[in-house]
């Protein structure tokens, strides 16, 4: 009986500093994006897997506007009280504040980096209708067919915005980059024939490729990817270039440290869950388990590899 009531008390202290920690009974997970991407699948995933161990319920809000820097203005402005985390990937964090005059937050400073959950890579598509079935064969079909030269990605200063800028520059071609207002539009289009070539996360085209709605040429990663085999990696089709993406956790500034440790220690947790894992890897997601101060380690290094690409584009939106 004595050890049962001090395992009860044990339990009881261990509910009471959770509550503390999320006081409000409510997690909001923001995703920039429209639902249906890549972004959306993974913040939803953890969502699910958050619940039980917070305690609390974890929503998911998506917030689409501006490629996700409305998102980011409106997190900045969060109060310390606020049970608030926005998945966040390069576009937001890396690529608009080198690019937007005014970008409405820093980056650096206006937020915290919680924990990396996924890492991905880039696929360069065709529609069904296009005949080619190589990346080196499709350079010569759009030299062929000028006015078919478009090329679409699911947002305008994107990663694969910038990553399709680098594959157009590395073979010398120059076809008409159209951004789209995410994934699932640019995939319509694709699929439509509205759009003969796409660049998106791997994880977006793979689906529609297995189901023969695409073909997928080329990936991004240095290997070849484990569930596509059979497609070869831009630099085993003769183009030196690679790339990776990713979806991190961030949480306000004015959040409290303790609050931000506890999400960071249980975010880790459930990435590295077994049951989670597969649930990632079932919708062609790498899943990473890092916590803060590796995620924050990531980031640098990041922005060191990408900075000079994306200043070299010469992209400017403003």
């Amino acid at each position: 009986m004595r050890l049962a009531l001090i395992a009860w008390a044990l339990l009881t202290a261990m509910a009471g500093a959770g509550a503390q920690a999320l006081d409000g009974g409510l997690l909001k997970i923001v995703v920039p994006y429209p639902p249906g991407g890549s972004s959306d699948r993974a913040a939803r995933l953890v969502a699910e897997a958050l619940q039980p161990r917070l305690g609390v319920t974890v929503i998911v809000e998506n917030r689409a506007g501006a490629g996700g820097r409305l998102a980011a203005q409106q997190l900045k402005r969060e109060p310390a009280e606020s049970n608030v985390l926005m998945l966040a990937n390069p576009a937001i964090m890396v690529v608009a504040p080198l690019v937007y005059k005014d970008n409405g937050y820093d980056a650096d400073k206006d937020f915290v980096p919680v924990s990396q959950i996924t890492s991905y890579d880039f696929g360069l598509a065709v529609a069904s209708a296009v005949p080619v079935r190589e990346f080196r064969h499709l350079v010569a079909w759009l030299t062929a067919n000028p006015d078919k030269a478009n090329l679409g990605v699911p947002a305008t200063g994107s990663l694969p915005h910038f990553f399709a800028l680098m594959v157009t520059e590395k073979v010398g071609m120059a076809p008409l980059v159209v951004g789209y207002k995410g994934s699932a539009p640019l995939l319509n289009d694709l699929m439509g024939g509205h759009v003969p070539v796409a660049v998106d996360t791997l994880d977006t085209l793979e689906p529609q490729h297995e189901g023969g709605k695409l073909r997928i040429l080329a990936v991004s990663s240095e290997k070849r990817s484990p569930t596509l085999p059979q497609v070869p990696t831009f630099k085993e089709s003769g183009f030196d270039l690679s790339a990776r993406g990713w979806n991190v956790l961030y949480a306000p500034a004015a959040m409290p440290a303790a609050k931000i440790k506890r999400l960071a220690t249980e975010i880790k947790t459930v990435m590295a869950d077994p049951q989670l894992r597969a649930k990632f890897a079932a919708a062609k997601m790498e899943p990473v388990s890092s916590g803060s101060e590796q995620t924050s380690a990531m980031l640098k290094a990041y922005k060191v590899q990408w900075a000079p690409v994306i200043q070299k584009s010469g992209f400017n939106p403003n």
